[in-house]
């Protein structure tokens, strides 16, 4: 089962999604990024992610593309090492910022690759 919660601060929207995302549970997290899609500084949190398979990757790639449509920035904030590994592996991490805490995402909000 995944969740998400959705926080809204006043600079800033953060999705945490807790729990695997995979095939099973992809539509949630899809849906809610799509939700989210107008937000111009979103930064994802990955940090209750224990997994994440091609689904999910697609989901968050077309998810950040979405946000990027609406000239909005996207930070993903990810404290595990399989989930890290994964992000660095595909080339993800080139084309999103990937921080290890969620202080570092609003400076990387700041600063968003062109």
């Amino acid at each position: 089962m995944l969740e998400i919660h959705v926080e809204e601060n006043d600079d800033h929207t953060t999705c945490r999604p807790v729990g695997e995302i995979d095939a099973y549970t992809v539509g949630t997290f899809r849906e809610s990024l799509t939700e989210l899609s107008e937000r111009q500084r979103l930064i994802v949190d990955l940090s209750d992610v224990p997994f994440m398979d091609s689904a999910g990757l697609g989901a968050l790639i077309g998810g950040i593309r979405r946000v990027r449509e609406h000239e909005g920035a996207v930070v993903v904030v990810s404290t595990s090492a399989t989930i890290t590994r994964l992000l660095h592996t595909t080339g993800f991490d080139r084309i999103v910022p990937v921080v290890d805490n969620h202080d570092a995402a609003g400076p990387a909000l700041d600063n968003p690759p062109t």
